[in-house]
Parts: C-alpha cells; sequence; structure tokens
C-alpha cells in the first residue's frame, strides 16, 4: 500500500498506517471506509503496489493532463506547390514568391511536379525545374532530401530556417 493520503486514512479508521503491506481484505475494508477506490498501480510487482484513491477524479486529471500535453504538441503546417515539366518563367517567378512567404510564415513547402500522359519522358527537365526551385529558396529554406520520384510525382519537401517568427497557429 502506498499513497499520499495514508495519513487521512488512518484518522478515519483511527489507526495510524504507514506505506507496507497490507492483506488486501484489510485494504478493500479500508477503502470502504473512506468512500474510495483501492487501485492496483502495478500489479506485476513482488507483492503488486495499491493506492487507495478516488478513481474517477483519477482518470480525470489524466485525461486533462493528456489534453495539455496534446495542445502544448507543435502542429506541423505542409504547404503544397504543384509545377508541370514545362512551366514559363512567369510562372516560376510567381509560385517562387508564395514559397518564400509559405517559408518566411514558418512552414514546411512541399513542391512537385506532376507528369501527365507522356510527359513523363520529361523526368529531367522536371528534376532540374525543382533544383533550380530550391536553389533559389537556399535564403529561407533548406530541402529535407533530394527530388525524388512518387508515382507520376517528382517531389521535394523544403523545411524553413529557424529563425526569431513564430509559426502560425
Amino acid at each position: 500500500m502506498v499513497g499520499d493520503n495514508l495519513d487521512a486514512v488512518g484518522e478515519r479508521i483511527g489507526k495510524k498506517i504507514e506505506p507496507g503491506i497490507y492483506s488486501s481484505r484489510q485494504a478493500k475494508e479500508w477503502a470502504r471506509v473512506m468512500d474510495l477506490d483501492l487501485v492496483e498501480i502495478s500489479p506485476n510487482a513482488k507483492p503488486p503496489v495499491c493506492k487507495i484513491i478516488d478513481y474517477k477524479k483519477f482518470l480525470y486529471q489524466k485525461k486533462k493532463k493528456e489534453k495539455e500535453i496534446k495542445a502544448k504538441a507543435v502542429k506541423t503546417i505542409v504547404k503544397e506547390i504543384r509545377f508541370g515539366p514545362n512551366m514559363g518563367d512567369h510562372d516560376f517567378d510567381f509560385k517562387l514568391r508564395h514559397a518564400k512567404a509559405f517559408l518566411e510564415e514558418g512552414t514546411k513547402v512541399k513542391i512537385y511536379v506532376q507528369f501527365r500522359g507522356r510527359s513523363i519522358v520529361f523526368k529531367d527537365r522536371g528534376e532540374l525545374l525543382l533544383l533550380r526551385f530550391v536553389k533559389e529558396l537556399t535564403d529561407y529554406g533548406s530541402p529535407e532530401s533530394l527530388p525524388k520520384m512518387e508515382g507520376r510525382r517528382m517531389i521535394v519537401v523544403v523545411a524553413p530556417k529557424k529563425s526569431g517568427k513564430k509559426k502560425p497557429s
């Protein structure tokens, strides 16, 4: 038997209770007197470790802590920019400005070249386009890996450089 409320249990039953080994019948009786639950904390220990607590309150606090941890977790946002293998300079510049803005906000950018139909023959053009795009973004972010094919797409992900700006929530 362990717990921080053993003094209160002892006062209620009129006997001083120390952390130690007690019979399960006696522990159950103490829990019934206190209108609390006898909860097995670690059943695999020899002897098993138990506590006298309000189980519903324990579950509520556990759920509350998990929710807090989840709220503090950083959510990664990934924006996508799509190209074709035959792209003009104006389109390239336009999408480059958007990618720079996304990286300045602190979001990752997934850039991909979509090959349709027979354009799959021009994989080298797509790769050159992505490498040129990544080179233009070196001041704002760094690629996580080299361009790679996934089905009919050639993909590269660019992560923002660490700066003082906060990520949007």
